[in-house]
């Protein structure tokens, strides 16, 4: 905790993560701030209303009044970008569903702009009630914006499944947990990584012997990785207090009530178990090690383990529950960050395939271990030279 380096990053590292936000939202791409068209078929009388909350709400949206029919309104999105149809006639008033069309651009944070709408048309289902019970009834059940476009595309012009503006919301749900998650391993592995040239360090300037007179070879390791985990949960949180209220201000979503939900819990077991695993293995090449800046190509090799995840990028992405995705959750160096990417993806987890990569994680993290005690237990007396990847499988041997 004394040492300058750490307390530059510890503080630094939330202050850059805000000043890259605060720049790109800045000088990013017009895609950040690009308009969205919102056309309504009004067929109530409340477009005045719509156009002067959402004005109020400060929404980037260009609103206007149309004439296309919902029989018309996929053809017209062919030839549109960014762009909302929304249709509101006597069952929105009377059941309280409005149908939302969307073209295939759209802002991601809509459906949950959307909401802002419902206030005007409730309003006019009062005007319509005369407040008995079952009349107050589509009052009291709210308002859903249903988004028809997957609908439709789907099944023709037949009655298809509603699709509820809840969607986006569930993709938020997933995507606030796991990013925390991603985060967390992120900071902590990072942080971890650091062991690495901690064993170097010591060897280098013969402190070695001097805490090995009064702790054994396994104790010294295991206090090497303990501790350097406690660090990067202390950078994580002090991170998570100054970045959290940017992003809460910034978006206009509850990441709170997204956060803490039971899924983190898994998700951090797995970011837990990733450093474990990378930090066994940092600490014993560590050993092996005469000096950092005269590492070889093997050692080099191992620092880029923690990088692996990033070769199932692009078949995730695609098939989140394919035979790459799958492939990459039993690798051991790859699981922890192709676990939180998939679970992020996700809507509904293959739990069978998650507890058998967390149980092959788990055993992974005992395996390595233990080969890292016995690499550690020489290597860290071992001085003059970089260990070989024979001489490391000789130790390993004994």
């Amino acid at each position: 905790m004394k040492n300058k380096t750490y307390l530059i990053g510890l503080l630094s590292t939330p202050i850059i993560f805000i000043a890259f936000m605060f720049l790109g939202s800045l000088f990013g791409s017009s895609n950040d701030e690009r308009m969205t068209h919102v056309l309504v078929n009004d067929q109530v009388g409340i477009f005045n209303e719509l156009e002067a909350v959402a004005s109020e709400s400060e929404l980037n949206w260009n609103m206007a009044q149309t004439d296309v029919t919902e029989a018309e309104v996929l053809e017209e999105l062919t030839t549109r970008e960014d762009t909302a149809f929304i249709f509101i006639d006597e069952r929105g008033i009377n059941e309280g569903v409005v149908s939302v069309y969307t073209s295939e651009e759209i802002d991601v944070f809509f459906h949950n702009q959307l909401q802002v709408l419902a206030a005007p048309i409730q309003a006019k289902q009062l005007e319509t009630l005369d407040l008995s019970v079952e009349e107050l009834a589509p009052f009291l059940r709210g308002v859903t914006f249903m988004d028809e476009t997957m609908a439709e595309e789907e099944f023709g012009a037949t009655e298809g499944e509603e699709l509820v503006a809840s969607d986006s919301g569930s993709f938020m749900e997933r995507l606030v947990p796991g990013a925390f998650a991603g985060f967390i391993m992120i900071s902590i592995v990072f942080t971890g990584m650091a062991i690495f040239q901690s064993a170097s360090q010591e060897k280098k300037d013969k402190l070695a012997e001097i805490i090995l007179s009064s702790l054994t070879p396994s104790e010294l390791m295991q206090g090497k990785i303990v501790g350097y985990f406690v660090l990067g949960v202390i950078q994580s949180i002090v991170s998570i207090i100054v970045i959290l209220p940017f992003l809460i201000g910034r978006f206009d979503l509850p990441i709170l009530e997204y956060l803490f939900v039971p899924e983190l819990v898994v998700l951090l077991t797995i970011a837990v178990l990733g450093f474990l695993l990378f930090a066994a293995i940092f600490v014993g090449i560590g050993a092996t090690m005469e000096d950092i800046g005269t590492a070889g190509n093997f050692q080099g090799m191992v620092m880029m383990l923690p990088f692996s995840p990033a070769i199932f990028i692009g078949p995730i992405l695609s098939d989140p529950s394919g035979l790459f995705a799958q492939i990459g959750s039993y690798i051991p160096f790859t699981s922890p960050g192709v676990l939180i990417l998939r679970l992020t993806l996700l809507e509904e987890w293959p739990w069978m395939e998650v507890i058998i990569a967390i149980v092959i994680l788990i055993l992974s993290v005992w395996f390595f271990m233990k080969l890292a005690g016995k690499i550690f237990k020489v290597g860290i007396l071992l001085y003059g030279k970089n260990a070989t990847p024979g001489e490391i499988i000789k130790w390993l041997r004994v």
